[in-house]
């Protein structure tokens, strides 16, 4: 639950109608790709998080294969991801309601915007986030528990009566054209700039708590495969509904880059006069982000306290509460820091463009980590050894990629200089620490490092589809990114070290219970 909870947050209110906006009815291909993408992606770490099930182990696997560097840009990636996912869902949660006795909400958004009015209440709801997640864990488990079946059920039960009132199938269109309106490349664009890859990007939630699911060489896995399962059916689902729901006539007036919504269902409901299901969406438009964004403190607060394992940044972060042993410091931390993010970047859009490429650069580490592992460690438990990791690896090395070079530039050149940001934090630890093992480092990393510098180059050189200079045309920049990805592929898993952050893998494995056959 804790899994599907996180899940459904915010992606489903504005998602569809964002990836409609981009590539019309053919959106639904794009939640098809970004489900694989991230199904592809959660493969390599079922196997990672059944090996190390602790917490924040997203920011620790990394630094147990290529040391301190690599271990730093992938939690320092994975950190920026988490602390945006707070006031996206906050942003979400503030809805500007279309009833006179709601008016007082009505100064919240202008323009898709959050407004100065807006901000404080978005403050107040990452401070709410963060207090329901002060004490403990099992506080969450209940919560989520709970409000998951509340964020389940809505989204159903709009699909099905939205169906029923009103079916447009002519609304995909009746060619190829009209299906892809706008050509074939905003199909994959869609993924990363509409919000797709954010929204089925809850899974490491699961990664992230592995200290605390029980049976976790059972549990992780299960609860992974089966909320993604779950979430990829209700979403496309509801993309379908979306398209087929709209009047040909208002689709005609506008088209769909045209549509202005703000709440995209809940508008639907009202122009189909399903007036108490808009009431119930827009009850849902608050509730949904609110119990994502709560899911997502615990995730954020583990990260960061992981990322201390690291060394290298201040380790009052890392500091368990005694009593509730939640990591109360780091959270305090990512609230602050999320009200700083929200107040640069004040639109949903624009933070869950962030999010994705924060995300997917956290993620080209997965695959280079887990097959480095199968030769360092051959010995290590592994309640679950996938079959097909020495395919599905590289495939999903080669589609991170791909999806962070689609969230277009300037997106993905700004992530990626934020992640750099954090790299003067690292070298003040080096230089405390007396430069003892920098240059081991620097070598394990400078795969990842030239890497990096490649995507951005790409991104910048690349066709106008994704807003580069076009010396590259589609779809060959695909073809560049692909071999690309492969080369960097195979000098990552090449340049993994014996370090001290591998005998601590080796000790956190030993306690690893292995599944009675």
């Amino acid at each position: 639950m804790l899994a599907l909870g996180s899940l459904i947050g915010s992606g489903w209110l504005f998602g569809s109608w964002e990836a409609a906006a981009v590539a019309g009815p053919a959106a639904i291909l794009s939640w098809v790709i970004g489900g694989l993408i991230i199904g592809i992606i959660a493969y390599n770490y079922i196997e990672l998080g059944t090996m190390f099930p602790e917490s924040g182990g997203m920011s620790k696997y990394a630094q147990y294969s290529h040391g301190s560097l690599v271990g730093f840009i992938a939690s320092w990636a994975n950190w920026i991801s988490l602390v945006t996912l707070l006031p996206i869902e906050a942003v979400a949660a503030v809805a500007s309601w279309p009833w006179q006795w709601a008016s007082f909400t009505h100064g919240f958004l202008a323009d898709g915007r959050i407004t100065s009015q807006g901000l404080l209440v978005v403050f107040a709801f990452i401070i709410i986030f963060t207090l329901l997640n002060y004490w403990s864990v099992s506080l969450l488990t209940r919560f989520t528990s709970f409000i998951s079946i509340f964020k389940i059920g809505v989204p159903l039960l709009t699909i099905t009566l939205l169906a029923l009132s009103s079916f447009h199938p002519g609304n995909y269109g009746h060619s190829l054209a009209t299906f892809m309106p706008y050509g074939s490349a905003p199909i994959f664009a869609a993924t990363s700039v509409s919000g797709i890859i954010f929204s089925f990007n809850a899974f490491q939630t699961v990664i992230n708590m592995g200290s605390d699911v029980k049976k976790p060489q059972k549990n992780i896995g299960r609860g992974i495969a089966i909320s993604l399962l779950i979430s990829a059916v209700i979403y496309i689902l509801l993309q379908s509904v979306f398209i087929t729901t709209i009047s040909p006539k208002l689709l005609a007036a506008h088209g769909w880059q045209g549509l202005n919504l703000n709440s995209p269902f809940a508008d639907l409901a009202i122009l189909l006069g399903i007036h108490w299901l808009s009431v119930l969406l827009y009850m849902d438009a608050f509730v949904s982000p609110f119990g994502t964004g709560v899911s997502f403190v615990a995730s954020s607060g583990r990260a960061l306290q992981a990322m201390v394992s690291n060394n290298h940044i201040p380790k009052f972060l890392g500091k368990l509460d005694e009593k509730y042993g939640t990591p109360r410091v780091a959270m305090v931390v990512n609230a602050l820091l999320s009200m700083v993010m929200v107040s640069i970047f004040p639109s949903w859009g624009t933070l869950a463009s962030v999010i994705s490429t924060a995300t997917l650069i956290a993620y080209l580490t997965g695959p280079i980590t887990v097959i480095s592992l199968r030769d360092m460690a051959p010995d290590f438990k592994r309640p679950v050894k996938s079959s097909l990791l020495r395919v599905m690896a590289p495939l999903s090395f080669v589609l991170t990629s791909l999806a962070a070079y689609w969230a277009k530039w300037p997106t993905t050149v700004e992530v990626i200089g934020v992640i750099f940001l954090g790299i003067p934090f690292y070298l003040f630890y080096e230089w405390r620490s007396g430069w003892a093992s920098t240059l081991k480092q620097l070598k394990a990393a400078a795969w990842m490092l030239v890497y990096l510098l490649f995507l951005s180059l790409i991104s910048l050189i690349g066709s106008s589809e994704f807003n580069g200079l076009n010396w590259i045309h589609y779809p060959l920049d695909f073809v560049v990114i692909i071999v690309g990805a492969l080369g960097f592929y195979a000098w990552g898993i090449n340049s993994h070290i014996f370090s001290k952050y591998f005998r601590r893998a080796a000790r956190v494995n030993d306690k690893v219970k292995m599944p009675r056959q």
